[in-house]
């Protein structure tokens, strides 16, 4: 595959032309749109998304399965900088490929393509790929039948380009040292996805800060993360230190997780879902209304016999708002998942 995706010469199959030239007439008709678009990324990037990277990478993963009903699988691979460039994050998974709809809703903060007839998906809205911001500068998706960059340098330049003929959104760059919303400006892209995969997300890492927390991420996977996302069946982590691959397998009353590094674990799950009653999203986001359902996992890991083993997975703390169930430190969508011998 080609880690790196690179701009392409006079194709554009996602419309990303038409999509930049509507986001750039609105800033500069009105400045107080590019103040939102910009707050509205900052806090996804550097607030509660930063430490999501991985999780978001496999929500996407598995709802892009999902959708294809296809098994899900996730190759994350980290290659080291080269003489070439910077260090890369690669993310390949299978599923759904990659359509102008889905652009549009990588590029548009709050606005999603998982509407009506994908409850079983459990990303956010279209606001999860925000993650990316906390260690790249350049992401980029590419798939079988294109693919979508985005460019903070890139970005910067076509925003002070707008700025010439509109002095309000100047004084904004100038407000933010330059800073903009890089993810509202897609642009099209080449690359090819590993063998085997659909569609791969590639990170070129910002920085050294950048490279470690992505490290501090991969590390931290565990069972969680596949009895969360029961989409995916697979995940292989590839880092200089090694490969690493993680299964799941449904068996007769558990789950089996595999570990290539820690051997397998058998967990007990048991888990409800449903609707919620309309009347208690009436005050809700019109995207939060379109898929009023909810569903609540439980796991608790066991030995051969049964019986309850502690967990290997990390502690996980669970909040309860008046409405909505959610899993404030993890937040896979409305489940929630338990390790310890909890009761809400």
């Amino acid at each position: 595959m080609s880690v790196r995706a690179t701009a392409t010469e006079g194709t554009d199959p996602f419309g990303t032309a038409r999509l930049r030239r509507g986001v750039l007439d609105a800033w500069g008709a009105g400045p107080a749109r590019f103040r939102e678009d910009a707050n509205a990324e900052e806090d996804l990037a550097l607030g509660g998304y930063r430490d999501r990277l991985v999780v978001e990478l496999a929500q996407n993963a598995a709802d892009a399965a999902a959708r294809a009903g296809v098994p899900g699988r996730l190759r994350l691979t980290l290659h080291p900088a080269d003489a070439h460039g910077p260090a890369v994050l690669a993310a390949a998974n299978t599923g759904a490929h990659l359509d102008a709809t889905g652009v549009e809703s990588l590029s548009t903060l709050r606005a999603s393509a998982k509407r009506e007839g994908h409850e079983g998906a459990v990303g956010r809205f279209g606001v999860g790929f925000a993650a990316v911001l906390a260690v790249s500068d350049e992401p980029a998706l590419v798939g079988r039948h294109g693919g979508v960059r985005w460019s903070l340098r890139e970005a910067r330049e076509m925003a002070a380009d707008a700025a010439r003929v509109s002095p309000g959104l100047g004084d904004e760059l100038r407000r933010r040292d330059g800073h903009v919303p890089l993810l509202r400006l897609p642009m099209p892209a080449e690359g090819s996805a590993p063998a085997g995969y659909d569609t791969v997300v590639i990170l070129p890492l910002r920085d050294a800060a950048a490279v470690g927390l992505t490290e501090r991420l991969l590390a931290g996977i565990d069972d969680a993360l596949l009895l969360t996302l029961p989409g995916l069946t697979e995940v292989v982590v590839e880092t200089g230190a090694g490969e690493r691959m993680l299964t799941r397998h449904q068996g007769e009353g558990y789950v089996e997780i595999g570990d290539s590094a820690d051997g397998p674990r058998r967990w007990r799950t048991a888990g409800r879902s449903g609707a919620l009653d309309p009347e208690l999203l009436r005050d809700r986001p019109v995207e939060e209304r379109l898929r009023p359902h909810w569903s609540v996992t439980w796991a608790v890991p066991v030995d051969e016999d049964g019986s309850p083993a502690r967990p290997r997975t990390a502690p996980v703390v669970l909040f309860l708002e008046p409405i909505f169930l959610r899993c404030r430190t993890v937040s896979y969508g409305f489940r929630i998942w338990i390790t310890h011998n909890n009761y809400i």
